[in-house]
C-alpha cells in the first residue's frame, strides 16, 4: 500500500506542477492562487499547501531528485567523479522519453515542453522563485555533501564545499543556457563551466589533518 500510495503522490505532483505552469504560462506567476492552481489540477487547496507549501515550492520542485531515496542517489553518485555523476544526471534529463521526438515551440528551448525546462525561466524572471531555488540547492549540497566525505578522500569541509559547487555550479550553468535562449544542450553549459574545477578535483587530495 505504501508504494501505490507513493506513485500516486508522485502523479499527483506532477500534474500540480503542469497544471500550475499552464496557468503562470497563460496569465503570469503573480496573477494566479493557490486556490486556481488545485481547481486546474482537481485536487484541494490543502493539498497543493501540504505538497508544495507555496507558489514558488511548486516552481522549484524537482520532482524525481527530491524524492529519490539515499540508496538511490548513492548510485548516481561517484564520489571521485562527482562533476562526471552531474553530466550524467544531466544528460538523462535531457533525453526526450521514450517514444517522443524531443520536439519543442519555437521560440523555446530545449524540452521545453517538459515541466523541468518550463519552469526555468521563472527562476530568473521572479526574485521570490529564485530565492525559494536557492534555498533548494543549499538542501542539494547538504544531501550530497556525506556522500561525498564518505568516499574517505576528502575532509568533511572539503565535501561541503564540492557539493555546495556542484548544485550552485549548476544554477549558474543553467542561468547561462537561459540567457542563451536554450539553444544548446545544458550538459554543455555544465560540462564548460565545470571543466576548471574538474581538473581541480580529479587530482589526487591531500590527507586531512
Amino acid at each position: 500500500m505504501s508504494g501505490l500510495r507513493e506513485r500516486w503522490r508522485l502523479k499527483a505532483m506532477r500534474a500540480i506542477q503542469e497544471r500550475a505552469l499552464d496557468l503562470f504560462d497563460e496569465r503570469g506567476f503573480g496573477a494566479v492562487t493557490i486556490e486556481e492552481i488545485a481547481a486546474a489540477a482537481e485536487v484541494s487547496p490543502s493539498s497543493v499547501y501540504r505538497i508544495f507549501g507555496t507558489k514558488e515550492g511548486i516552481v522549484v520542485a524537482d520532482v524525481e531528485f527530491d524524492n529519490m531515496s539515499p540508496e538511490a542517489l548513492e548510485s548516481i553518485l561517484d564520489p571521485a567523479d562527482p562533476i562526471g555523476s552531474l553530466l550524467g544526471a544531466v544528460r538523462a534529463y535531457e533525453s526526450p522519453p521514450e517514444g517522443t521526438s524531443g520536439s519543442r515551440n519555437e521560440g523555446e528551448g530545449p524540452q521545453a515542453d517538459r515541466s523541468p525546462w518550463r519552469r526555468v525561466r521563472y527562476f530568473f524572471a521572479e526574485p521570490s522563485v529564485r530565492m525559494a531555488v536557492c534555498a533548494t540547492l543549499d538542501r542539494a549540497g547538504q544531501r550530497i555533501a556525506p556522500l561525498i566525505a564518505a568516499s574517505g578522500e576528502v575532509s568533511e569541509t572539503q565535501a561541503r564545499v564540492i557539493a555546495n559547487a556542484l548544485a550552485f555550479g549548476y544554477f549558474a550553468a543553467l542561468e547561462q543556457w537561459y540567457l542563451d535562449g536554450g539553444n544548446r544542450p545544458i550538459a554543455d553549459y555544465v560540462e564548460e563551466g565545470m571543466r576548471p574545477l574538474r581538473g581541480i578535483w580529479s587530482a589526487p587530495h591531500p590527507s586531512s589533518q
